[in-house]
């Protein structure tokens, strides 16, 4: 397994992973192809690929607010999974958000999805019950 950044030339392939680990996408929104590009432009180190013989088989997009970062869009190929990739690439995106000063990591789980909350407890990461997430959006597109 190789893991580097990404770039904007890896976008359909970015597209069909979501697709296969049925990641949700907005195609004409936030994850459309200008804003990807845009979003890859202004934080390139925050865009990380695993890949296998040169195929993209897992991706993770950190963000940060200048206070905490955020592990995004882990998706791993069906295929491909309980092989370390999730965790690696959970490790990449750590490794690019300290490059940044960053020093606290987060995550947002749906409460269904169980082996993801599994992943970030081996991972190091606590579960907060105290916490309500309040989500505010200009369409559904965002």
């Amino acid at each position: 397994m190789k893991i580097r950044r990404l770039n904007i030339n890896d976008y359909w392939e970015l597209i069909r992973l979501w697709s296969k680990a049925g990641l949700p996408f907005k195609p004409k929104g936030r994850d459309s192809h200008g804003s990807i590009a845009k979003q890859m432009e202004a934080n390139p180190d925050f865009f990380i690929g695993a890949f296998e013989n040169e195929k993209l088989i897992g991706a993770v997009i950190a963000s940060c607010d200048t206070r905490k970062g955020w592990i995004n869009r882990l998706a791993v190929d069906p295929d491909f999974r309980h092989r370390g990739v999730a965790k690696a690439l959970i490790a990449e995106a750590e490794k690019a958000l300290r490059r940044r000063g960053i020093r606290i990591f987060c995550a947002l789980i749906e409460n269904s999805n169980s082996a993801s909350k599994e992943l970030f407890r081996k991972c190091g990461y606590v579960e907060h019950h105290d916490i309500i997430y309040f989500s505010k959006r200009d369409s559904n597109d965002v």
